[in-house]
């Protein structure tokens, strides 16, 4: 444009010192190669138009002149640094998801007869993973899983996280109750959040959690409330909230609880379970008001649980303003058409606890205790 005005108008007005902005714009989306080339043909173009109006050697003209060489030297420099940062945040990004891949693993499409999805939306914006954490397992019997949200979030929760979820791994698949698997988790992230030297900040280190056993033949879920939000029972038109009798406190907490109360629900054909942490529900829009997870998981009217966890991550993320302030993971799992016969009449709800303290509680787990994770009882 800065040429076509000079050639336009030769003499006056002369355009040709604002050729300077010509390196400076192209080092905002060009490499350092093409900026340095744009440099060139703008001192080129500078020369030109000098020896045209006959003042090349002038001292204005020559000033201007060394004044374009500078600009688009400074630019090929910045243009190069800003190639090098963006390679580096690739490279960080790519860590970051195989970091994810292994601590987070993603949840296989089906397990058993059951269908499953999941979703992770991380605070940080430069973060695939934070301190939100889920897993499942398959069992001899049915699919056990785990949802929970370690305190804080960023790199620091990762580490937690990843602690719990090396602990589950490694024992979901013996044959425990839902009580005594969940009182193995506890001592597992009582013993390793208390590393030597740290164990004044153990008792601020714990971990919301929700363990979940869901029978292959039977059209039920068993439910663990360690300080976690509930899961909701989506049925056509309806949303429900399958609350604790008696929850219990977040693991890590170090206490001494007689035992962790198993609820029951009924689970059966067509029925979808979501499962979410507290980023979803604790996520506010401009005005400050919560996300309404249970208002609109009850106006799904879809079947298939990677389309209701697409529809809410979009509409939590129009919500609050397409960035959100705490990570936030979502679970919906479906049993779908099979054997079991839905029961239309809903189960009452049960509860039992289970003593965490017997001899027989976690003898089954001693051939694989990650972390040697101690064992409490006689």
């Amino acid at each position: 444009m800065i040429t076509s005005v000079n050639l336009a108008t030769p003499g006056h007005p002369y355009a040709g010192p604002l050729l300077i902005v010509a390196p400076v714009l192209a080092a905002v989306t060009l490499g350092p190669w093409l900026t340095t080339l744009t440099g060139v043909l703008a001192s080129a173009d500078q020369m030109i138009f000098a020896a045209l109006l006959g003042d090349l050697h002038s001292a204005q003209r020559m000033t201007e002149i060394f004044a374009v060489v500078a600009a688009s030297a400074f630019a090929a420099l910045l243009s190069g640094m800003r190639e090098r940062k963006a390679r580096e945040l690739t490279r960080v990004r790519q860590v970051s998801e195989i970091a994810q891949n292994l601590v987070l693993r993603p949840l296989p499409p089906r397990m058993g007869p059951l269908r499953v999805a999941a979703v992770y939306l991380a605070a940080e914006r430069e973060m695939k993973i934070g301190g939100d954490l889920y897993a499942a397992a398959r069992t001899a019997h049915g699919t056990r899983l785990l949802i929970g949200d370690v305190r804080g979030k960023g790199l620091t929760a990762v580490s937690d996280a990843a602690l719990l979820l090396s602990a589950f791994r490694g024992a979901a698949h013996r044959q425990t109750s839902l009580a005594e698997f969940t009182a193995y988790l506890d001592a597992s992230v009582c013993w390793n959040l208390a590393e030597p030297g740290e164990k004044d900040l153990a008792q601020e280190c714990f971990v919301t959690a929700m363990l979940i056993d869901i029978p292959d033949h039977s059209p039920t879920v068993q439910i663990v409330h360690c300080g976690h939000p509930p899961p909701l029972r989506l049925r056509p038109g309806q949303a429900t909230a399958l609350c604790a009798h008696q929850a219990g406190p977040p693991l890590g907490l170090q206490l001494d609880i007689p035992g962790h109360c198993v609820d029951t629900f009924d689970f059966g054909h067509g029925d979808l379970l979501l499962l979410y942490t507290d980023g979803v529900t604790e996520a506010r829009d401009p005005r400050g008001d919560f996300y309404p997870l249970t208002e609109r998981a009850a106006t799904w009217s879809g079947e298939r649980p990677e389309e209701l966890l697409e529809h809410l991550r979009t509409d939590l993320l129009a919500h609050a303003g397409g960035r959100l302030d705490d990570d936030a993971a979502m679970i919906a799992i479906e049993r779908p058409a099979g054997r079991i016969r839905h029961n239309t009449t809903a189960l009452p709800h049960k509860h039992r606890s289970e003593s965490a303290s017997r001899p027989k509680r976690l003898d089954v787990l001693r051939g694989s205790r990650p972390f040697a994770a101690p064992i409490f009882g006689p």
